[in-house]
């Protein structure tokens, strides 16, 4: 039985004795007028009045506490598991050194394809699969909460070591539950402090990280950090940004048609006075997006590369990404807006980079935002391309200036399925008008077959490595 299950027994029972109580005082009385004061109960109408009053009390009272039983439980009502609030509460008597955030990375589409019910019952084994499992590995009073609908978060009372080891074998012997398929994530931070709903959320973007790490080579899913370390990447992170002291390096895309050079891919890192290196974007920006200062870092980053344009001839263009959030955030497009009046560069020199998984809820705002934005003369990629079903939404309602194929479809261009696949794609866009790029072109025969497809732009070390901000201005000065 789960630590969560044992307490709400606990609660509620307790909560029934406090019900009957007013019963069990009114009997008493009764009893005591009937059978020692040895007389009589005269119904008259005050003492009508006093019974009635008596019951109406104590069926109140029991409603009462029968509501807040309700509406206070420990549990959540799928798993049984804590629920959040209960769980934050419980954390500050426990004093937990260890943390680990666990996610079921596929309940989405778990939940399109079956009943509530199944995925109700999914959820309640796997939670109870969980703590047995730690029982087993002596990992005793194991604290276990639902924190949202695929995120479980496990709190223990010491470092132990082998936690690590104890969430992988749980993934491996539960990657079905229920003849349900699932798959994991998890993260871990030791030497806990006392601010516990922040530990959590640092626990979140070390997922983040991961999912940045995985997205195109398989990697162990799992990852421990100390807390102070995590804290001090904070901090960092926050100075680095209030500074505007960010890093730019200059991937080349080559122009298949003349030989040249003419865009510039843009990666960002931050530079931090406090550690001695720079911070990369999987660890910099789930923190930033966490505190809300998304936008901010954007306009940063926009204000920088449009000083740059006046120092590199006008031929060359400059890619980069710049956040879906942003762009739909109103204050951000004004202030986007001025700083290109103010600066008066060739906006078709900016070429804004989009990815993202999933189509937008509201499209057609969005695609209107995305219009806006082009009218200015700036033009809009969308970044690995064929990744996921929302690049090709947005392609059948949007004519983009430029896509930037999946890293799958260069790196198996020996495969012929694959190889099909991006031809056809790539007629798409010379249909399309539009400009075709493929990175991470790493040999000579990836360049020769992309060029014989009627690719337009190449990236990767088989045609140039990065330029730092400094060798780009020599390279054009």
């Amino acid at each position: 039985m789960l630590i969560s299950e044992q307490e709400e027994r606990e609660r509620r029972f307790k909560l029934a004795l406090r019900a009957a109580l007013p019963i069990l005082l009114l009997v008493f009385l009764v009893i005591y007028a009937i059978f020692f004061k040895n007389n009589a109960i005269s119904l008259t109408l005050e003492n009508q009045i006093l019974l009635g009053a008596v019951v109406f009390i104590s069926v109140y009272f029991i409603y009462f506490l029968i509501d807040v039983s309700i509406k206070e439980t420990l549990v959540d009502q799928a798993t049984q598991g804590f629920n959040q609030k209960s769980f934050i509460k419980k954390l500050n008597a426990y004093q937990p050194q260890s943390f680990a955030l666990l996610i079921i990375d596929n309940l989405e589409t778990l939940n399109d394809n079956y009943s509530p019910e199944e995925i109700d019952a999914m959820l309640y084994t796997f939670t109870h699969q969980l703590n047995q499992h730690f029982k087993q590995k002596k990992l005793a009073n194991v604290l276990i909460a639902r924190r949202y609908g695929a995120e479980f978060i496990i709190a223990f009372k010491e470092n132990y070591k082998d936690i690590q080891s104890a969430l992988n074998q749980i993934i491996e012997k539960n990657t079905i539950i229920n003849d349900m398929d699932l798959d994991y994530t998890f993260s871990i931070v030791t030497n806990t402090g006392q601010d516990f709903e922040k530990t959590i959320t640092q626990l979140k973007d070390l997922i983040h990280t991961q999912q940045s790490d995985i997205l195109y080579e398989k990697k162990d899913k799992s990852i421990i950090k100390d807390a102070n370390d995590i804290s001090e990447i904070e901090t960092t992170v926050i100075d680095a940004l209030n500074h505007e002291s960010i890093m730019l390096s200059f991937r080349p895309l080559l122009n298949t048609a003349t030989n040249q050079v003419d865009i510039y891919e843009i990666s960002v890192k931050l530079k931090s006075k406090i550690k001695q290196q720079d911070i990369l974007p999987k660890v910099y920006l789930p923190i930033i997006n966490r505190l809300g200062l998304g936008r901010e870092y954007d306009l940063i980053l926009v204000k920088h590369i449009i000083n740059l344009l006046p120092l590199v001839p006008k031929n060359i263009s400059f890619t980069f990404n710049l956040s879906p959030f942003s762009l739909r955030t109103k204050s951000f497009q004004e202030k986007f807006s001025t700083i290109l009046e103010q600066n008066k560069v060739d906006p078709s020199r900016l070429i804004i980079q989009l990815y993202e998984r999933k189509t937008h809820h509201n499209l057609g705002a969005y695609l209107d935002t995305l219009k806006h934005i082009r009218a200015k003369g700036i033009r809009i990629c969308i970044d690995n391309f064929g990744a996921s079903n929302a690049s090709m939404e947005y392609m059948k309602h949007f004519k983009f200036d430029m896509v930037q194929f999946d890293r799958d479809y260069i790196t198996n261009l020996h495969d012929q399925t694959t190889y099909s696949m991006l031809r056809s794609l790539i007629k798409m866009t010379e249909d399309l008008e539009i400009l075709s790029v493929a990175k991470w072109v790493d040999r000579p025969e990836q360049q020769k077959t992309l060029q014989q497809l009627g690719i337009n732009y190449l990236q990767g070390f088989g045609i140039g490595t990065s330029l730092s901000e400094n060798e780009l201005i020599k390279k054009y000065n």
